[in-house]
């Protein structure tokens, strides 16, 4: 059941992908397209962060519609939960305080637990986009040496 799930997520995001190699965007708009959905998908919107790649694709003409929605996949329902987790020890690193933090009541341990979840999730989104546009970028140019183009 989730070797069946992992593996219709891998084919969507290799479709999606390969739609944003093949587009007449340059490699660096395909990469920045992806880091940018990557950093979006990492924050957490509530759902949100989709609209907003509507928004930005209507706005911007150079931004790849493949390349941004497919962020989607990468940071799927199975990955997310990970990200959050993960967020929370990054913030309490970063902030130097409890990863759990327990304070004299709720609306204080609301707060800490809150603000390291954001402080986190920025430097793991951070992180994630950088990486995102580093592959992408190597993969959109390789993708392009070996598929000759219409033109040739």
């Amino acid at each position: 059941m989730v070797t069946e799930r992992l593996a219709l997520y891998r084919d969507r995001i290799r479709r999606e992908l390969t739609a944003a190699f093949r587009e007449e965007h340059t490699p660096h708009q395909v990469a920045s397209s992806f880091a940018i959905g990557i950093f979006v998908t990492a924050m957490p919107t509530g759902g949100l962060g989709i609209g907003l790649f509507f928004v930005l694709v209507s706005m911007w003409s150079w931004i790849s519609k493949p390349a941004i929605f497919a962020s989607i996949a990468v940071l799927n329902p199975l990955v997310k939960p990970g990200v959050y987790l993960a967020s929370f020890q990054v913030g309490a690193t970063v902030l130097g305080t409890d990863p759990v933090p327990i304070g004299e009541d709720l609306t204080e341990t609301a707060r800490d637990a809150i603000h390291q979840l954001l402080v986190g999730n920025l430097v793991i989104a951070a992180g994630l986009s950088l990486t995102g546009y580093a592959l992408v970028l190597h993969l959109t140019r390789v993708n392009r040496r070996r598929t000759p183009t219409v033109d040739s």
